[in-house]
């Protein structure tokens, strides 16, 4: 009797179980849109030049999340002129027909200004424009990278932080130039701590043109100047390292603190390490990277057109010093090119 009651609750089964499968599969439409928003989509990044680690760490975080959404990843090298740089995004919207034209542009802005009106353009072509690192005067589609007012923040106070109150109260500051938007956002956040400490002074500042070289020059001349300096704030590590060099010269190298910005790469943590910079603020590269291709895919899946809309993705950081690394603080561009050969 109890037979056809078991056999028709199998056969319940066996529907809800077919009926469950069907409408799991037809009802999560999610695989497909993605796809098909996604593949096939060319995506280009124009850094200020593609010899130094921000941009090949891009290059590879970004560029390698690009391929595997079935994209098409693409770089241009100005090389550090604004001419060429402003070269390569004009060729890439010159003409909607042409078969390089991106669906995302990707570009490291020089200054405030310059790419300004090529940014309008390309939104007009339906080209979504995110500024990465260096913000611009120019609300593009999205903005990636450090707030750079708050970063100069970081670096002085870390340097105040070492010194102390018993110090001589002296900082010397080596800025990038006069038109980068992390320069002059940095140089707003030293103001903005040294107005909320009493006593602390800028005792010298230069800028080093983002060269070595220049900034060694322009800190001796600092040293010189004011001997009882006790920190210098520099604005990139690679400057830093020039820094660093003239004060090893004056025979400074217990005395004067250095605190900078870099991308994170292993340099940055061996720096650190061996006591040739004090503190540093990394741009946290492949955190900044993953928010670049989190935006990449909201962008083209979300329907709206280049220009409607305006996001800012800031990056978290912090001022770290020789007790706050960790084996996972830097990355490695030494470690991501032998994998790319293997």
């Amino acid at each position: 009797m109890f037979k056809p009651l078991r056999l028709a609750a199998l056969a319940g089964s066996c529907v809800l179980t077919l009926a469950s499968g069907v409408t799991a599969q037809d009802s999560n439409p999610g695989p497909e849109a993605y796809r098909s928003a996604l593949e096939g989509k060319r995506v280009v990044l124009v850094p200020m030049t593609m010899g130094f680690d921000l941009a090949q760490g891009w290059n590879h975080f970004i560029g390698e999340e690009v391929r595997r959404f079935g994209g098409i990843w693409e770089t241009r090298d100005p090389n550090w002129s604004v001419d060429a740089g402003a070269q390569a995004i004009t060729d890439l919207i010159s003409s909607p027909d042409k078969p390089d034209k991106p669906d995302v542009l990707i570009v490291q802005t020089p200054d405030l200004n310059s790419y300004s009106r090529l940014f309008k353009r390309a939104q007009e072509a339906g080209i979504f424009v995110v500024q990465l690192d260096n913000p611009s005067n120019f609300a593009s589609d999205i903005f990636a990278g450090s707030d750079w007012k708050k970063l100069g923040a970081l670096e002085t106070q870390a340097v105040i932080d070492h010194c102390g109150e018993g110090s001589s109260k002296k900082i010397g500051v080596i800025q990038g130039d006069q038109v980068n938007a992390s320069s002059l956002y940095q140089w707003e956040g030293v103001q903005e701590v040294l107005a909320a400490n009493p006593g602390w002074v800028v005792a010298g500042t230069a800028d080093s043109n983002w060269d070595p070289t220049t900034a060694r020059n322009a800190a001796a001349t600092i040293l010189q100047q004011n001997p009882d300096i006790c920190g210098i704030v520099d604005f990139w590590d690679a400057t830093a390292q020039g820094t660093a060099a003239a004060i090893r010269d004056a025979g400074l190298q217990d005395k004067v603190f250095i605190a900078t910005t870099g991308s994170g790469e292993a340099i940055d943590c061996k720096l650190i390490e061996d006591g040739t910079f004090g503190a540093i603020v990394t741009s946290e590269l492949p955190r900044q990277s993953q928010d670049v291709v989190a935006a990449i895919k909201v962008l083209l899946q979300s329907g709206i057109k280049p220009g409607e809309s305006k996001n800012y993705l800031y990056t978290y950081e912090v001022a770290r010093t020789k007790a706050d690394l960790t084996p996972t603080t830097c990355w490695s561009q030494a470690a991501i090119e032998a994998a790319a050969k293997n």
